[in-house]
């Protein structure tokens, strides 16, 4: 049951808008996300709406007289600053991390600039530029190595590369999404991830893909992939991964809740990957596993997203 002082946050919420959908990568993942999320809301006694958008995200929250946005959309246009952006300036407040957070979070140049300059650990990477750098230059890296386009999350792009055959294909895969894109070194290791939730660290989750990558296919259609919850590790290395976490979720300058991918080396060493300000949103997705080993319900958790951002705008 809804304390009192819940009650009366949740009446004067208005219309919820659901975003999802949008024009990335990313589009159909965002589907489900949105989805998951407004069923949520409407079976907590919500008023809210279901937005399939592209780039028309102001006309239709306009059409639908919407009085906070619930941004469920991944990838570029909803987690690089640009609808935060435009809700801001229509003066409509929204959930996740602000224009500046979320552009650089999904920059995987940028963030790994901040990360280094805020002394947390993370693989060694080197950026090329479409057109100006040669095969041999990447190469110059050393293998084994990832592959990855500046922009986009879900590993879409991504590709492992083990030696001089494979890269051509890696490059071309990779260039397709933009003009930069990283060599990163290939840590061996386990794959771990922590959500940040107010400010403060979820139960760590650990990743096991059956081959040993988690890529997009293990994220969304290899039923083999297994989740940890909480992982089998120390509380001291725990720790050590949600310290990391929320250092992390600080640097770049995240609100509200992000996701933070780790991967922890044979000698109990730890590298941040990446940061996601909007990860996946639907019961099976990682956030909401770590939200429930800690006491909180799917539905729970998106009524808490929308009245962290409730409270945001009022401090505007």
């Amino acid at each position: 049951m809804s304390s009192r002082g819940e009650t009366d946050i949740r009446s004067r919420l208005g219309k919820i808008g659901v975003l999802a959908g949008g024009p990335s990568s990313e589009r159909e993942i965002s589907l489900k996300s949105g989805k998951a999320v407004y069923d949520a809301l409407i079976e907590e006694g919500l008023e809210a709406v279901f937005l399939d958008v592209r780039n028309d995200v102001m006309a239709a929250v306009s059409l639908h007289k919407v009085d906070i946005a619930f941004i469920a959309l991944h990838g570029r246009f909803g987690e690089d600053g640009t609808v935060q952006r435009l809700l801001e300036t229509a003066g409509i407040p929204y959930t996740g991390s602000g224009e500046a957070a979320s552009r650089l979070a999904l920059d995987k140049i940028a963030s790994k600039e901040i990360f280094i300059r805020s002394g947390i650990p993370t693989p060694r990477y080197r950026t090329f530029r479409k057109g100006e750098s040669s095969v041999k230059e990447v190469c110059s890296f050393g293998f084994p190595m990832v592959i990855k386009p500046q922009f986009e999350g879900s590993s879409i792009g991504l590709s492992i590369v083990n030696g001089r055959n494979d890269l051509d294909e890696a490059l071309e895969k990779a260039f397709r999404l933009g003009d930069r894109i990283l060599a990163e070194e290939l840590i061996e290791g386990r794959e771990l991830t922590v959500g940040v939730l107010e400010e403060k660290a979820l139960p760590v989750i650990e990743i096991v893909a059956k081959n040993k990558v988690y890529d997009f296919t293990a994220k969304y259609n290899d039923p083999d992939t297994r989740y940890l919850v909480p992982a089998p590790i120390d509380d001291d290395v725990a720790g050590m991964i949600k310290g990391m976490g929320i250092r992390s979720h600080e640097a770049l300058g995240c609100r509200a809740f992000s996701r933070t991918d780790i991967i922890l080396d044979k000698l109990g060493n730890a590298f941040v990957l990446e940061v996601n300000t909007i990860p996946g949103l639907t019961e099976r997705s990682l956030l909401p596993k770590a939200a429930r080993a800690a006491g909180l319900s799917f539905n729970q958790l998106c009524i808490k997203l929308i009245e962290n951002a409730y409270e945001e705008a009022k401090k505007i």
